[in-house]
This record gives C-alpha cells, sequence and structure tokens, in this order.
C-alpha cells in the first residue's frame, strides 16, 4: 500500500513539473516578440569583428570599403529568410556578446564557436560551418615548430574572448599565452616577433598565408570538441522564434553546402582582390575618412566638456546654504569619480550600458562620453583660473556696482580663461589622440580606418606609420592655431 502510495504521489509531482515547465515554455513564447520586432524594423543588424578572412574582412568594392565574407553571406541568407535588409556593425571581438546582450545588434555572426559558457548567454543556431585549428609562424622560423607542444618557453598569440585563446592557455604548458583584439594586431606581433604563432581557425590561417608570403602554417593538434571547432549564429536570450527562423536559412546552408561551394569561394575572390593595389595612397579615403571623424569627436567634445566644465567648476565653488553645499558635493564626486576611472570603461558604460535604456549610435555614444570625461579635466582647469583671479580685482568691480554675475562674467572669467589657455590647449591637443578609445565601439576614426586597411593590405606597419604622420599633422596644427591665439590674448 506504501509503495502504491509513493509511486502515485512521484506521478503527481512529475506531471506538476512537466506541466509547469511546458507552462513556463509557452509563456516565454507567448512573450518573445524578437522576430516581430526585427520585420517591424525592416532591418537585421548583424554584429562582427571584420579582421578574420575569409569569415569576415574588409574588402574594396566599387571604390567603396565594405565588410565581407563568408559570415556575411550567411547574414545575407538569414535576412532574405526573414524579408529583411541586414545591416552590418563592426565592433571588436570581445564586445560583440556585449552588444548583443545590450540590443546594440540582432544577432552576432563572427566566426564564434558555440561552447557551454556561452550557451549560457546567449542563444545560438544550428551550425552553419565546422572547421578546425591551426597555427601561424613566420615562414623563416617554420622548421622550429611542429605543434602546441613545441611552443615551450615562448609566446604564442590568440583572439581575445575567443575559444582558441582559452584552449591555448588550458592545452599549454610552459607557454606564455597573449590575448589581443584584433588578429591583424596579432599577425602584426608575428611579424615583429613579438610572438611565436599565432593560433587562429583553419580557413583564416589559410588565407592570411596566401596572402603574405613571410607567412606559414603548422598544423595545431589542440584536443577540441565538435563546438569548439564550428561555428553558428548567435541571438539574444529568449529569442526562439528568430532562432527557429534563421534555422530555416541556416539548415538550408548546411543541406546545400553553400559555404564550401559559394561563399569561402567568393571570399576568396575578394581576398586576392585586396592584395592588388596595397600601396597605402589607394588608401586615401579610408584615411579622409578617419581623420573627419576624429575632429567631429574632438571639436564637440571640446565645446561640450568646455559647457559642462564651467558649470562643474562653479558648483564646486558655491558657498553657503544647504543646496549650494549639496551642488558642491556632487560636483566634487562627479569631478572625482571620472578623473578615477578609465575613459575606455567610460566609452563602453555609455554605448553599452545606456543602451539598456536608450540605443545611441556610437558616434553619439562616443561624443557624449569623451564630452563628459572632458568636461571633469577642463572644470579643474578653470577652477584653478578663477582661483588665480586676484581677489581686489572682484572687490573692485563690487565697488563699481556689478553684480555677482556681471563681475564673474566681464572680470574673473575673461582673467581665467587668459590664464589657462595653455591647459584647454593642451587638453584639445589631448583629445585629439585620446579620440581612437571610440574605435572599440566601431566608431571610424583614424585607428578603427588603419585597422580596416592593415586588414585590407595584409600590411602591418605601413598604416600605422601613415595614421602617426597623420595625427602629428592635426596636433602640430592645432598647436600652431592655439598658441596664435594665446600670443594675441598676451599682446591684448
Amino acid at each position: 500500500m506504501k509503495k502504491k502510495l509513493l509511486f502515485m504521489l512521484a506521478l503527481v509531482v512529475t506531471l506538476l513539473v512537466g506541466w509547469g515547465a511546458t507552462s513556463t515554455t509557452t509563456a516565454q513564447a507567448a512573450t518573445d516578440n524578437s522576430l516581430a520586432r526585427v520585420q517591424k524594423k525592416g532591418t537585421l543588424v548583424m554584429g562582427t569583428s571584420p579582421d578574420y578572412p575569409p569569415y569576415e574582412f574588409q574588402a574594396t568594392v566599387h571604390g567603396k570599403s565594405q565588410v565581407v565574407g563568408m559570415d556575411v553571406a550567411v547574414g545575407q541568407k538569414i535576412a532574405k529568410g526573414l524579408g529583411v535588409k541586414l545591416v552590418v556593425k563592426s565592433m571588436s571581438f570581445d564586445s560583440l556578446l556585449v552588444a548583443l546582450q545590450t540590443g546594440k545588434v540582432d544577432m552576432v555572426i563572427s566566426g564564434m564557436n558555440p561552447t557551454p559558457a556561452r550557451k549560457k548567454n546567449v542563444d545560438f543556431t544550428h551550425l552553419y560551418y565546422q572547421g578546425g585549428y591551426s597555427i601561424v609562424v613566420n615562414k623563416s622560423e617554420k622548421g622550429l615548430y611542429k605543434d602546441k607542444d613545441s611552443f615551450k618557453g615562448k609566446t604564442i598569440g590568440a583572439q581575445t574572448g575567443s575559444t582558441m585563446y582559452n584552449e591555448s592557455k588550458k592545452q599549454t604548458t610552459n607557454t606564455k599565452v597573449k590575448g589581443m583584439t584584433s588578429v591583424s594586431d596579432l599577425i602584426l606581433a608575428l611579424q615583429s616577433h613579438k610572438l611565436a604563432g599565432v593560433a587562429m581557425e583553419k580557413p583564416s590561417a589559410q588565407a592570411y598565408v596566401a596572402n603574405n608570403k613571410q607567412l606559414a602554417m603548422i598544423p595545431s593538434h589542440f584536443n577540441l570538441s565538435a563546438s569548439d571547432t564550428s561555428a553558428a549564429v548567435a541571438f539574444k536570450k529568449g529569442s526562439s522564434s528568430l532562432v527557429t527562423a534563421a534555422n530555416k536559412s541556416v539548415d538550408q546552408i548546411r543541406k546545400q553546402d553553400l559555404v564550401n561551394k559559394d561563399y569561402l569561394p567568393a571570399a576568396g575572390k575578394y581576398l586576392k582582390t585586396n592584395t592588388v593595389n596595397t600601396s597605402m595612397w589607394h588608401y586615401w579615403k579610408a584615411f579622409l575618412t578617419g581623420i573627419k571623424y576624429t575632429l567631429i569627436i574632438t571639436v564637440c567634445s571640446v565645446f561640450f566638456g568646455f559647457i559642462l566644465g564651467v558649470l562643474l567648476s562653479l558648483a564646486r565653488m558655491a558657498q553657503g546654504g544647504v543646496f549650494k553645499t549639496a551642488l558642491r558635493w556632487l560636483a566634487t564626486a562627479y569631478v572625482e569619480f571620472i578623473r578615477g576611472t578609465p575613459m575606455m570603461v567610460q566609452v563602453m558604460f555609455v554605448y553599452f550600458g545606456l543602451g539598456l535604456i536608450v540605443n545611441l549610435p556610437a558616434l553619439t555614444s562616443g561624443i557624449i562620453a569623451i564630452s563628459l570625461n572632458s568636461g571633469a579635466y577642463i572644470a579643474e582647469y578653470i577652477r584653478g583660473g578663477i582661483n588665480s583671479v586676484d581677489d581686489g580685482q572682484t572687490e573692485a568691480a563690487r565697488s563699481l556696482g556689478l553684480t555677482n554675475t556681471a563681475t564673474l562674467r566681464y572680470v574673473v572669467l575673461p582673467q581665467a580663461l587668459k590664464n589657462i589657455w595653455p591647459s584647454l590647449g593642451n587638453e584639445f591637443i589631448t583629445l585629439i589622440k585620446d579620440s581612437s578609445i571610440v574605435s572599440i565601439i566601431g566608431v571610424s576614426e583614424l585607428i578603427f580606418q588603419s585597422n580596416i586597411v592593415r586588414s585590407d593590405t595584409y600590411r602591418g606597419v605601413a598604416p600605422i606609420a601613415v595614421i602617426m604622420v597623420l595625427y602629428f599633422i592635426m596636433t602640430f596644427t592645432a598647436s600652431r592655431i592655439l598658441n596664435y591665439f594665446e600670443r594675441r590674448m598676451q599682446h591684448d
């Protein structure tokens, strides 16, 4: 009797748990509007890191630089199946999943392996490609290495956040593993002998070796599971309807073997086109675009940063009353916090963190983040400039009947500006260089454009040399203009 009772109880519990799980799944499916949302807006935003040929890379098509490769072809196939237009958004590989989770992109296709750790945070489609891994070395040193176990006492590199980076750390002994966000940076480090080898997927290794006679490829012999050597499309967690719809296209790709028959051969043609003309002059439009965005970011950030700096400096100098005291403490806390955190973190927070509330474009996010950062420093410059004005100037102005506001506007601030002009000029020049940080969120400034050229041409040093010269020209010109106005102020 007891056994029957226990059996019936177990059966009831099982049915209740099963019903609860089914209800939860049904509720999630009912609230999932990912597919409807994408179809309503008419676009499918694909996040990718275009430095991994033949998966995704930059190529000049009809005089314009654009992202191409087999992953882009996969994205186009999925978008066509959904009846929407594909929009490709470029950023660093280790920012892709963050962008997906914060709604900056709808899906990620970047040769990404559907590992168990990643499956906890995002949803993956079926596999669309399965390959293997190799290690790229300098051709002159090919005889020294056979596989991953040959690098004892050496340093090998892999893309930060990739499966190869994690597995290289796990499966090598007495070998230092260095991670970089860009594969083109890894290849440059390899050619300059900062690294002994670079671990990457076999198709990408073949692409780099085929287009650079100074490189060679060796087998890796990593012990990897199927999920570690395969690629799938990532979607935001809970996007079951969108994943189901995308799987229809992915299944067609696998069934018809489109990757090997169409996508890889097409990517190979773009790779050959890239190496036809690798002169830096050929990419003058890319560098010009980088200069344009660099100056836009710098000028806007200085303008808004100056306004914010004035307000913060006045708030920090406010005296008397509970309200003014609270204002002073808030301004002080803001300045100390901004000055105590890296600008890169601030840029990522504005772009990804605020992206949970409002979807700001990358350029706007970059300008906001740098303006907020610059405002904190300018506030200190202005506060120091105001304190440097002799108290007798204020007393004289007040004796003439000027109000506090008029005294500050017509007497104190003009003299303070004259005193801090060199510091403000230095801030402007610094921002020209610091604007390069926004490249991590995909803004097309000089650093971002140089990475495009390096991916296009497989030349590591030449694009860096070009942007060094361009940065110097901009900073030197700005310095001369600022010095001119400084002399005018001193003369006045």
